[in-house]
C-alpha cells in the first residue's frame, strides 16, 4: 500500500469525490515541501488560499480547518512529502490535500526558451493552464529545460512553473510584471530582508540580460536553480546568488501545520 494519501475534506477520496475537480478544473491549490512533518512559509500557504478562494468563489474557509486537513494528510505517511492543497467548488468549498514524494528540483543548470504569453488571473495558482504544459513539452522539443514568459510589453514575468529572480552583481532583482507571486519568492524576499541582502524590483526584458550577473528559477520545490540562457541571451554562472538565496531560504524556521 502506498504511503501518499489523496484526501477530501480529511478523509480518503473516492473517485466520485474527484469528478469534479477532473471535469471541471475550476479551482486554485498550493503546493509546499514538508520537512519532518513541517513546513517553511505555511502563513504564504494560508494567505495564497484565502485569497484565491474570496477572488474566485467570494468566500474563504477559515486557516485552522484547512490546517486541519494537512494535518490528517500527513498523519500516518513519512515525515518528508510533497504536498499540495486544492480547493475547489463543486456546491460548498471543498479541500483536497494530495501527498507525493519530496522532490528538489533539477540540478541545473538550465536553459530556457522565451515565449511570449501571458496567463489569466496570473496573481492566482490556479488549475487548468494547459498552456504553462505546452510551452514546457515544445521547450524539451527544442531541447531546452523550460520556458519563460515575455509579456506583451516585452517583459519576462515567470516561467512556466517557476519564478524568475535575477543578479546585477550585487542586488537581488524581482521582475516587475504580472505574475504570481510563489511562496518560495516571498519566504526568500522577507529573508533576505532580514539579513540586510539589497534588492529591488525592475522591468526585465532580453535586452537587459547581458547587463546581469546571474539568473535563477525556484518555486516550492528550491530556492534557486541557476538558468544558463534564456531564449538567445546566455548568463554567467553566479554561485555565490545561488548560495545566498539558499542561505536566506533556510533560515526561516519550519513550522508544524
Amino acid at each position: 500500500m502506498s504511503p501518499y494519501v489523496a484526501q477530501r475534506n480529511g478523509r480518503t477520496a473516492t473517485a466520485e469525490d474527484l469528478a469534479p475537480l477532473a471535469f471541471a478544473g475550476f479551482a486554485h491549490f498550493t503546493a509546499m515541501q514538508v520537512r519532518d512533518g513541517r513546513v517553511r512559509g505555511l502563513d504564504l500557504h494560508l494567505d495564497r488560499l484565502r485569497n484565491a478562494s474570496l477572488e474566485l468563489f467570494g468566500d474563504a474557509l477559515p486557516d485552522d480547518r484547512i490546517r486541519s486537513y494537512v494535518r490528517e494528510a500527513l498523519k500516518s505517511g513519512p515525515a518528508d512529502v510533497s504536498l499540495t492543497v486544492t480547493i475547489h467548488l463543486p456546491g460548498d468549498l471543498e479541500v483536497l490535500v494530495r501527498t507525493r514524494p519530496p522532490a528538489s528540483g533539477p540540478a541545473g543548470p538550465l536553459v530556457l526558451t522565451a515565449v511570449d504569453h501571458e496567463r489569466v488571473l496570473p496573481a492566482l495558482k490556479h488549475t487548468g493552464e494547459v498552456a504553462k504544459t505546452y510551452f514546457r513539452r515544445r521547450a524539451v522539443a527544442e531541447g531546452c529545460d523550460d520556458a519563460a514568459f515575455v509579456d506583451r510589453r516585452g517583459r519576462l514575468s515567470e516561467a512556466t512553473i517557476w519564478n524568475l529572480a535575477f543578479f546585477d552583481g550585487d542586488t537581488v532583482v524581482w521582475p516587475d510584471a504580472d505574475l504570481l507571486e510563489g511562496t518560495t519568492m516571498g519566504i526568500v524576499r522577507r529573508r533576505l530582508a532580514a539579513l540586510g541582502v539589497p534588492q529591488r524590483v525592475q522591468e526585465v526584458t532580453l535586452a537587459d540580460l547581458p547587463e546581469l550577473a546571474g539568473a535563477v528559477v525556484m518555486n516550492s520545490w528550491t530556492p534557486g536553480i541557476a538558468v544558463h540562457r534564456i531564449g538567445p541571451v546566455p548568463l554567467p554562472d553566479a554561485p555565490s546568488f545561488v548560495e545566498t538565496l539558499h542561505q536566506a531560504y533556510e533560515t526561516e524556521p519550519l513550522v508544524r501545520p
